[in-house]
């Protein structure tokens, strides 16, 4: 039989795990497949890591992988890919929003010949305050114009992999990864299917707007220099306007019109292009500074202790 790996990052989310494994262990009752259920315990201040521990006791498919602190939900996935040996991988969110039975049409379709079997919002997110459905919207639509890549409004992380991608993900080393618009950068034969979001299990959403803009701006960046590309095209038009001045000084000069300057319009012309250029260069040290942290080559994340694969559970990365 073909093997699936189910991939859940979790960051306290103790009281969502018997759950989950509950309900992918009802799943594969009804299909054809083996599965392996692998846990990325995201530095989690709660009881996550031991709640999963008593599953892998009751179930010997359930695996964990604990992170020795908090890398954020991509790396985590990064760490279970990594770990991962099936024929396809499946990545999933541990607080139940994305339905499980949705697997059995992703691998349906993976049958029938598709490498990536990813999901999208169909409608928005209803369990979520107004604020951050603004906030969600305005997230892709801003990521759509900026990069070089088009993602569907409400794409989530909930995909299916063929190992043959997986494997070219493998390969990629990036500090800052995002792995919704890195899926549509590799390629491969996609098919995305629409769902309806459930409400949370348990717990509550950890993102904020901050996290959200500062996601937005890092995924842009690793995907596109058109910021670069506005930046310049923006310092040209200012540069260009600033040519309109020559007529009203040589009109002021020869009709004696010129008249002393006011404070006011001094410094709010300084404030305004000081400001510019501030954004300006904001935008090129952001890059540089993704530069500066790349070079570093430092790992996207650090193995605390795991039971994959027969490694010891003490293993330091």
């Amino acid at each position: 039989m073909r093997k699936i790996s189910i991939i859940i990052p979790a960051h306290n989310e103790e009281r969502n795990i018997s759950y989950m494994v509950s309900e992918l262990q009802k799943l594969f009752s009804d299909i054809n497949y083996t599965y392996e259920c692998i846990f990325v315990d995201d530095g989690s201040t709660d009881n996550t890591l031991n709640e999963i521990k008593v599953q892998h006791e009751m179930h010997h498919h359930v695996y964990f992988i604990e992170l020795s602190r908090n890398f954020g939900k991509d790396r985590a996935l990064q760490a279970g890919i990594e770990f991962a040996n099936g024929d396809a991988v499946i990545t999933i969110d541990a607080d139940m929003q994305h339905p499980p039975r949705l697997i059995i049409e992703m691998i349906r379709l993976w049958e029938s010949g598709y490498d990536v079997v990813y999901t999208y919002r169909e409608k928005a997110n209803e369990h979520v305050k107004s604020f951050q459905k603004v906030a969600s919207k305005l997230f892709y639509k801003g990521v759509n114009m900026l990069s070089e890549i088009q993602m569907e409004d409400g794409i989530a992380d909930f995909r299916l992999i063929d190992k043959k991608v997986v494997a070219e993900l493998k390969q990629i080393n990036e500090y800052d990864i995002f792995f919704r618009g890195m899926i549509k950068w590799v390629g491969f034969k996609q098919k995305g299917i629409p769902y309806t979001p459930a409400a949370r299990f348990s717990g509550e959403a950890s993102y904020s707007i901050y996290k959200l803009f500062k996601l937005a701006l890092n995924s842009t960046m690793s995907f596109s220099v058109r910021p670069l590309y506005a930046a310049t095209f923006i310092g040209l038009i200012f540069s260009l306007s600033s040519l309109l001045y020559i007529p009203y000084i040589l009109i002021s000069h020869f009709f004696g019109l010129i008249a002393v300057s006011g404070w006011a319009s001094l410094i709010a012309t300084v404030a305004f292009f000081g400001g510019l250029q501030l954004f300006v260069l904001g935008i090129i040290g952001m890059y540089l500074g993704k530069l500066f942290m790349q070079a570093k080559q430092r790992p996207n994340y650090i193995v605390r202790t795991t039971n994959l694969l027969g490694i010891p559970e003490e293993l330091s990365a």
